[in-house]
């Protein structure tokens, strides 16, 4: 994705973090589904989320996952190409729903021979899905039970959960809700739980709720292997997870997806973009598609400024709420090994 980083000749290894028999039990059936030792699924964070970081968490022995984005078939071509000069393990690649080449990206996942699609940013159309199961599996967000027994009756072979508390595009309902409403009664797929987890307890505890797995992707992103521009790694660094907020909807005829990231110019410019969007509309200039897609495009450009160019006062900083628990820049092994650790000692203590 970053055209700036060099494509590397051979795959890099890394040691991954030993795990006792109970914690490799416990998620067993996320492991055998994603193909990997650790049920750790890497968040699809665009930008943040290329080669380099998605390579370095699957060496490690979790999941990585690209985040596709934009781009176009011949991007996500040439980034798959690149992730697999650097790994041999498995790893996903995440689609968003709404992108209108949506199905030509899919089949570039199949020329590629990818193991996993993750269909996010909406309602997965019935095509897309059919079209990815002939090669991979197929992973879906699952913002309510309703929907998830939808995406599953419609073919999905695996779900993630994810709470209000996670970075970036969000739902209106807390992890925690969310898990004791769907855990208990998603038992048909394996069921990946997401937002908010920084710690290895946390981890635990879903797993212990019947979850396969998680997702995270706020810890990863001052991975010492992650491209993000070091001044955005230290707004991550400095910030607390009251730091990172949710925007808000001025105008109910554009139904914005909240975005949670920390605040700075560039909230305030999110705001003010709905407001000039929503006057367009007002005065005829724009139709209700396009006035959306203005509002939604704001975040493309806002995320790189911040991400790639360390523009941390007016570009997009997306962040969940698990902020707070990122204190340093870090190899992906070693954070890895700190929350199997954390994990392992939780066990222990319940004997």
């Amino acid at each position: 994705m970053n055209e700036a980083v060099a494509l590397q000749n051979e795959p890099t290894t890394a040691t991954i973090p030993q795990q006792s028999p109970r914690l490799a039990a416990l998620w067993k059936r996320g492991t055998d589904f994603l193909g990997c030792p650790i049920a750790i699924i890497s968040g699809a964070m665009t930008w943040v989320s290329e080669r380099n970081l998605v390579a370095a968490i699957s060496n490690a022995g979790g999941f990585g996952v690209l985040a596709c984005g934009s781009m176009t078939p011949a991007l996500l071509d040439a980034e798959i190409k690149g992730t697999q000069a650097l790994t041999k393990k498995p790893f996903g690649v995440n689609l968003i729903t709404m992108h209108p080449q949506l199905l030509e990206l899919v089949a570039v996942c199949q020329s590629n021979k990818v193991s996993h699609v993750v269909l996010a940013g909406g309602i997965p159309p019935a095509e897309a899905i059919k079209q990815a199961k002939t090669f991979a599996k197929v992973v879906c967000f699952a913002p309510a039970l309703v929907l998830a027994k939808r995406f599953v009756k419609n073919g999905a072979d695996a779900l993630v959960i994810e709470g209000a508390e996670a970075g970036g595009h969000i739902g209106p309902v807390s992890t925690s809700v969310l898990a004791q409403e769907i855990l208990p009664v998603m038992r048909d797929v394996p069921v990946f739980v997401a937002g908010g987890i920084g710690r290895g307890e946390a981890i635990l505890s879903y797993l212990e709720m019947g979850a396969a797995g998680v997702q995270m992707g706020t810890r990863f992103v001052c991975a010492t292997e992650s491209i993000a521009h070091p001044k955005f790694k230290q707004a991550f660094i400095r910030a607390s997870a009251r730091d990172a907020m949710p925007t808000v909807q001025l105008d109910k005829r554009f139904p914005v997806i909240p975005v949670r990231a920390l605040v700075n110019e560039g909230t305030e410019e999110f705001m003010e973009t709905q407001r000039r969007v929503s006057e367009k509309f007002a005065r005829g200039e724009v139709d209700q598609t396009a006035a959306q897609l203005e509002i939604e495009h704001f975040w493309a450009g806002a995320l790189r400024r911040a991400v790639i160019e360390g523009d941390v006062e007016r570009g997009s900083l997306m962040a969940g709420q698990s902020v707070g628990m990122v204190t340093k820049e870090q190899p992906v092994v070693e954070i890895m090994a700190e929350l199997i650790q954390q994990a392992e000692a939780a066990l222990l203590l319940r004997g």
